[in-house]
């Protein structure tokens, strides 16, 4: 999906969706996410993308925070 999106802005609404109907059926590492953030405060999203605004991570953050 990655490879599809290839950091195109114009594609990033399609990406968010995609991306997170593929996180809302990886419930069980999503709940290993939550947990470890519980335990330990924080959580740190890495990724390798320059555009700060338009990369798995943001969708990822978000699609936490509303878990």
């Amino acid at each position: 999906m990655r490879k599809w999106f290839h950091h195109e802005p114009s594609k990033w609404q399609e990406f968010q969706k995609r991306y997170e109907a593929e996180l809302s059926s990886k419930g069980d590492l999503v709940l290993q996410i939550k947990k470890a953030e519980k335990e330990h405060g924080t959580i740190t999203l890495l990724y390798s993308a320059r555009d700060e605004e338009h990369n798995q991570a943001v969708v990822l953050r978000t699609f936490l925070e509303k878990k």
